[in-house]
């Protein structure tokens, strides 16, 4: 039995992005869909218009040929929610007032939030977990702090769509997992179409449902993170330089006449083959120096030439010297 097919929330046709219709533009014959439930990572080199796309699907900047649709059967007025890059420019506002600027296209005249209003802050404020910094002032926050009450203000839009440029730019990895986690657990549980122009190609792989991948060709590469991966797109794109997308490792000169033959499993076997091939040892499964990991002692034990050694560092030495 075939999965029931997901809501097309935002779709384009044909599109062209750009600055000038009289320039060559940055996209062009763009046929690409936004569905919800999903989380989609849209990636690619640095200065290739990922952040102009963004703005022209918010409808901030007109694109240069073709169209956009959003849903059609719903009356949102507002269907979609978008956070950029660009600093704020009042600092000196509290965190519970930026969140609420989320409702004021839905405000009247007297621009006094209704109890419906406040209701959708207070889900917002838990759903990004910032109960506790409420009535900090924004230049008090970290910019993971700031980020998260920036997707708390986009969600108390209560849109379907959310647009995200960057949100984890210049963050620590704590702040850029907790971040991935929570729009991913969004779009899922909230039954959004989430789009994050990121660079993080780590946390895009683990997280994402489908990938927006940058072409040569002005285009734009749809497809889940595995396909992408195995078919050598983000290979021909990247052009990584001494690092292997399908292993996920940093590629490691074996430049010492020994082979290492590791016995075992687990994290131990995989952080010690990590530390053997970064200092310049091959490591097969058969041949070569016999190095067994035995787990089932606290701590872990190294056992080579009948030597047991309690730490990597300690075996490393031996070997090295």
């Amino acid at each position: 039995m075939s999965a029931p097919e997901k809501k097309i929330l935002l779709e384009t046709k044909d599109l062209a992005v750009g600055y000038s219709t009289t320039q060559a533009p940055l996209f062009e014959n763009l046929n690409l869909q936004l569905c919800e439930g999903e989380l989609i990572c849209f990636m690619g080199p640095n200065g290739v218009g990922k952040s102009t796309l963004i703005r022209t699907l918010a409808g901030l900047q007109k694109a240069t040929r073709g169209a956009i649709r959003t849903d059609t059967t719903t009356d949102l007025q507002f269907p979609i929610a978008v956070v950029l890059t660009d600093k704020v420019s009042t600092p000196g506002m509290s965190v519970y007032e930026l969140i609420t600027f989320g409702r004021y296209p839905y405000l009247d005249w007297n621009i006094r939030l209704q109890e419906e209003d406040k209701r959708i802050i207070e889900e917002a404020i838990e759903q990004v977990h910032i109960q506790d910094i409420l009535q900090k002032k924004l230049y008090q926050l970290s910019d993971g702090q700031l980020q998260m009450v920036m997707i708390a203000r986009a969600l108390a839009q209560t849109t379907p769509i959310i647009l995200l440029d960057e949100p984890t730019a210049h963050l620590d990895l704590n702040n850029r997992v907790e971040i991935m986690r929570l729009l991913r657990n969004l779009a899922h549980k909230n039954k959004k179409a989430i789009l994050v122009a990121t660079h993080e190609l780590d946390l895009a792989l683990q997280t994402a449902d489908y990938i927006w991948l940058t072409g040569k060709e002005k285009n734009v590469i749809p497809g889940i993170p595995e396909d992408l991966v195995l078919n050598g797109s983000f290979d021909e794109i990247f052009q990584f330089k001494g690092f292997d997308l399908k292993t996920g490792k940093m590629m490691h000169e074996a430049h010492r006449n020994k082979v290492i033959h590791l016995i075992g499993d687990g994290f131990e076997y995989l952080w010690t083959k990590n530390a053997l091939e970064r200092n310049g040892f091959a490591v097969t499964s058969e041949n070569g120096i016999t190095i067994k990991i035995e787990r089932g002692t606290q701590p872990c034990v190294w056992v080579m030439n009948n030597q047991r050694y309690t730490s990597i560092q300690g075996l490393l030495k031996y070997l090295c010297d």
